[in-house]
């Protein structure tokens, strides 16, 4: 018999979009947090650059504004990245009442930093683990609130809705979710009155990432299944700069390493973003990215570097301690000679999408964070930008959802998970080897350029991954391995959908076959649903 739990809200995540959504609402509901591993781990804990807010005297939310727009080429929704900008500041304030501690410069000022495509120094952060300090305030705060419970080891396998019920409706509601428990290897039921999707990012879906290893797309893949809508997968946002070592699993070598000063050069210290960009080395990512790869390309070199040795050495191991510590792990002292640095999947632009209070297109399901679609990063997100949402958005869900909780109830009763007829997993070649395949199909053919023959090689590729997993799944007993690969090969498929209906080239997506912008078919979202 499936163990079955109840919670006014139910929260799949424990980045900071989900601790901060979990906080506020704690005050008034019971809360119950999942998390696939441990709570600390999510894309929050690996930022390193910060969040951008308009605080300083010299900055405004105009310029805030217009730097996300460039950005996002044309595709973001103004009203949201407004909302985003405006209400911003607020929730820096909030941070630090939560115990947060970000870098101060002269008379306990907040230090504010500069990132590629903003126009002013407006980034907040901690040195360079802000990710890391904002995550262990929200956890403490979690930790110590009496109306939070939070499962770790706990991954959500399908949200509850009436096609459970065998009920066949397209106005769908969300009542919960089947959840695993991986340490017990029992699936349980979570019923809850409103349900939140914080489950982050889908670099996992690549071979080279600066993702941890739980971002395999989770929320997106169980959202689509279960009827929402999903937007703008197409457009993946490669960091440019991870570092270049067999044992460095693409640590992130922060974009405020180029804010401050950092050079862009290849192996006999040419520098090349001047052909790129009259921005050069503080241009967009996707632009350097790009750039990167035309390089690489045309020189046959597997890297190119990044150059701060003209920078003081104290101000460098000052201002990137982390960044300092981890190249010396591996034999590179950063401030006496450059660091080896390639392109990694690293941001999802698209998501669940979205209202402008966090609602999705299904009842009583919320999203925020990475796994969402807001409409505020459009095409390519805007450096720094993304904490930011999360913590603006997750607000507003909670604000959304105080004022109908109380009218909501859950007490439908649902069937417990059933896996009769299946066996104990015995193939875990297919299970690993069809891992390893997916991410190689879309490294080669879905990575920063794409053409027509690559996606359509793409497709026929995951399509028949797809088909062998999800028979090899209906015969074998639930694990967390056969749930993240289902999830990454169906991810795949709706990054490559979307790549194949955007017939253009725009921020992110870039495709040989259509190298402009098309504004007179493509100005819009491309909206995939299962049903």
């Amino acid at each position: 018999m499936t163990e079955s739990l109840q919670t006014d809200v139910l929260v799949i995540g424990s980045g900071i979009g989900g601790l901060y959504f979990a906080i506020h609402m704690a005050d008034h509901a019971s809360v119950t947090i999942i998390t696939k591993k441990e709570s600390s781990t999510s894309n929050t804990n690996w930022a390193q650059g910060g969040i951008a807010a308009t605080i300083d005297s010299s900055d405004r939310t105009e310029l805030h504004i217009e730097d996300t727009l460039g950005a996002g080429a044309g595709l973001c929704n103004r009203d949201m990245v407004s909302i985003m900008v405006e209400e911003g500041p607020a929730h820096i304030k909030r941070l630090i009442e939560l115990g947060v501690q970000f870098t101060t410069s002269d008379h306990d000022r907040l230090h504010l930093g500069k990132e590629g495509g903003h126009s002013r120094s407006r980034i907040v952060h901690a040195q360079d683990c802000t990710g890391r300090e904002v995550e262990k305030a929200l956890l403490d705060r979690v930790n110590s609130h009496p109306n939070i419970t939070l499962l770790e080891h706990h991954f959500a396998i399908e949200l509850l809705t009436e096609h459970h019920l065998g009920i066949k409706t397209n106005d769908i509601t969300c009542y919960g979710a089947y959840v695993l428990d991986s340490m017990q290897r029992k699936p349980k039921k979570i019923l809850a009155r409103i349900t939140m999707v914080a489950s982050g990012g889908l670099g996992h879906v690549y071979k080279h990432t600066t993702n941890p290893d739980i971002a395999t797309g989770d929320g997106v893949a169980m959202a689509y299944r279960a009827g929402a809508e999903i937007a703008n997968m197409e457009f993946i946002q490669f960091h440019p700069t991870s570092l270049y070592h067999p044992r460095a699993k693409s640590f992130l070598i922060s974009e405020a390493v180029r804010g401050f000063g950092g050079i862009l050069k290849l192996k006999n210290g040419q520098e090349f973003m001047h052909k790129y960009d009259k921005r050069q080395n503080l241009a967009p990512r996707d632009i350097v990215a790009r750039a990167i790869d035309s390089e690489i390309k045309k020189s046959g070199d597997e890297c190119v570097f990044l150059d701060v040795t003209h920078i003081d050495s104290a101000k460098t191991r000052e201002h990137f301690p982390n960044i300092y510590e981890t190249c010396l792990q591996y034999g590179i002292d950063m401030t006496k000679e450059m660091i080896p640095v390639v392109p990694a999947a690293h941001y999802s632009c698209g998501g669940i999408r979205t209202d402008a209070r966090g609602r999705t297109t299904l009842n009583r399901l919320y999203a925020c964070g990475e796994t969402s679609c807001t409409g505020v990063h459009g095409a390519n997100r805007l450096a720094s930008n993304s904490l930011l949402e999360a913590l603006v958005f997750a607000w507003r869900a909670h604000t959304d959802i105080l004022g109908q909780l109380p009218l909501l109830q859950n007490d439908t009763i649902f069937p417990d998970w059933d896996d009769s007829g299946t066996v104990n997993p015995e193939e875990w070649i297919l299970v690993s080897h069809n891992k390893k395949e997916a991410r190689e199909v879309m490294n080669d053919y879905v990575g920063i350029v794409r053409s027509d023959l690559r996606l359509q090689r793409a497709k026929r590729r995951i399509d028949f991954l797809k088909d062998e997993t999800e028979a090899y799944y209906k015969k074998t007993k639930i694990t967390t391995q056969i749930l993240e690969l289902r999830n990454i090969i169906k991810v795949a498929s709706l990054i490559i959908e979307g790549a194949i209906k955007r017939r253009e080239s725009r921020g992110l997506h870039y495709t040989t076959d259509y190298p402009e912008r098309d504004e007179k078919h493509f100005l819009i979202d491309t909206v995939q649903r299962s049903f």
